[in-house]
């Protein structure tokens, strides 16, 4: 017998009382059209950059970080007195360099990768190098150019001419000037003179301050906040360095040696100018509430000034400096003093020349280009998303690898073709993100097939740099071991230094040759010391 459709014994094709139960077969195609284009559309949006991490540094401190390295110029009376403090009562007639050339002290900075220079425009005897009008006691008195000569103008329009930054150092600390001790008026003759430099000379990239001053001078209370507020009004686009910040910081010594732990954190109320525990500037603050990079200067004589008696600091040594100050995530400012005839010696430039050499000879190829990369996981899960492993081959700190979040494990890892033999690591942060890692160390695959430590560390920052005996493997891996949030890598480079020698110390109890915490101890050793585990 057929059923009727309609009569109570008939069913629709498909039910549709019960959503739960059954639903229309076109509503059922609907719905999945939907979650698919909609799966799609999400699906289709890239993942967005992690959250960075405070404090952050400004454009300006992320200008002055980008320099790596500036040249500071200690000049005036003392260069002919054989002095360091001069007393604020030499004749002006003793400043008369017959031969000056501020195009030359550019064109040395400038060929040998120092891309600021900052000069003393007045040191604390009192004496400046530009006509001022708030005293006598400058260039306008002595026979230089019969009293018509400017060293600020000359080297401002060189710097500019060349693409170099300038920066300016006036003295706090005045041992000529006689209202010194009086504060109100003294305060407005400092900041008299700051205006005139800070306006006639076209941009300043940094102002470099100190609280130097010798026992027993008279009290003195500089407006400091004041200072900073002008200094920030008349030259936007400058730093302001001195030890507590509040744009970068002193490192603590005048060695150019940075702490192994090397923090851009710091917290300004910590700190006084002239006051500050070297050990807190060195390492800065895990803590700390601001952002305020170190900055490392160091002469290249064992004087600030130009003395006769005196010789430069070997290349070797500089390199060594260049470890200890741009790779531990600061910028060195290492000065080169013109003699009394107002040129660099050629003794100097010689040295610098083979410091470029140096450095050009290491750092010119990263052997890591030739591994195959890997990560432990990618912001994204694509290893060809903005976020792969792949950029940390490119240069620059705007493209970085970033891990998925939550994550316990953060690796990279290099596979090569070949064993590669290496003694320098180089890692960098995206600073620009905040600084995030705490720990971290290298690891190499022995012949055993065991993954061996070569090297640990501590912050990465800019730009860190690890030099450790001779190692060979075809096989390494970069582990982040404590970090503030998801850490991010935007550089690592691994490079053959063939110029350091460094004593081949094994630590069996951490299976590791050295503690990047510690400072490395340089000795000579046997080629059957070379490290290949």
């Amino acid at each position: 017998m057929k059923t009727k459709i309609g009569t109570k014994t008939s069913k629709p094709l498909i039910q549709t009382t019960n959503f739960n139960q059954s639903i229309s077969l076109y509503t059922f195609v609907t719905l999945l059209s939907c979650f698919y284009a909609s799966f799609a559309s999400s699906s289709s949006h890239p993942k967005p950059p992690p959250i960075p991490i405070l404090p952050l540094p400004t454009s300006q401190q992320l200008s002055w970080q980008f320099s790596e390295m500036a040249m500071f110029i200690h000049f005036g009376p003392n260069t002919f007195t054989d002095s360091e403090w001069g007393t604020g009562r030499a004749d002006p007639s003793v400043f008369n360099p017959t031969a000056l050339n501020a195009s030359q002290w550019v064109s040395v900075a400038k060929e040998n990768g120092f891309s600021r220079i900052i000069l003393t425009a007045k040191h604390h005897d009192g004496f400046c190098l530009w006509p001022s009008e708030y005293t006598d006691y400058s260039v306008k008195s002595s026979p230089w150019k019969n009293g018509n000569g400017d060293v600020v103008f000359e080297l401002a329009e060189a710097a500019r001419n060349a693409g170099v930054q300038l920066g300016l150092y006036l003295s706090p600390w005045d041992r000529h000037e006689p209202i010194y001790g009086r504060t109100l008026e003294y305060n407005e003759y400092y900041m008299g003179q700051m205006t005139e430099l800070l306006t006639r000379y076209g941009e300043v990239k940094e102002v470099w301050l100190d609280g130097a001053k010798g026992e027993g001078e008279k009290d003195m209370e500089y407006y400091f906040d004041g200072w900073f507020s002008l200094i920030h009004q008349l030259q936007p686009g400058a730093v302001i360095f001195s030890d507590a910040g509040p744009d970068t910081r002193w490192v603590g010594d005048e060695n150019g040696v940075a702490g192994t732990t090397c923090w851009s954190r710091f917290n300004c109320s910590d700190a006084k100018i002239g006051d500050t525990d070297p050990k807190y500037s060195q390492e800065g603050d895990p803590y700390g509430h601001d952002w305020v990079p170190a900055e490392c200067d160091v002469s290249i004589r064992p004087g600030w000034f130009w003395h006769v008696s005196e010789v430069p600091k070997s290349a070797m040594t500089l390199l060594d400096l260049y470890y200890k100050s741009v790779g531990r995530n600061c910028l060195l400012l290492l000065n080169v003093p013109p003699n009394s005839s107002g040129l660099i010696s050629d003794e100097d430039i010689q040295v610098l020349r083979e410091f470029s050499e140096l450095r050009r000879s290491i750092f010119s190829y990263n052997l890591a280009k030739n591994a195959l990369l890997s990560a432990s996981s990618t912001r994204g899960d694509l290893e060809d998303s903005r976020f792969g492993s792949h950029h940390v081959l490119e240069e620059g700190i705007y493209t970085y690898w970033a891990p998925n979040g939550n994550q316990s494990d953060w690796v990279l890892y290099l596979n090569f073709q070949e064993p590669v033999r290496f003694n320098v690591l180089q890692i960098q942060e995206p600073i620009q993100m905040g600084q995030r890692v705490i720990e971290f160390h290298l690891d190499i695959l022995n012949k055993n097939g065991n993954w061996k430590k070569v090297i640990n560390g501590t912050t990465v920052g800019y730009r860190r740099l690890l030099s450790f005996p001779k190692v060979e493997s075809n096989r390494l891996r970069l582990v982040i071991d404590r970090s503030r949030a998801d850490p991010l890598i935007s550089y690592l480079g691994i490079y053959m230094d063939p110029f350091s020698i460094l004593s081949n110390i094994y630590n069996t109890s951490s299976r590791s040759f050295f503690n990047g915490s510690q400072v490395l101890e340089k000795t000579t050793y046997k080629h059957s010391q070379i490290a290949s585990i």
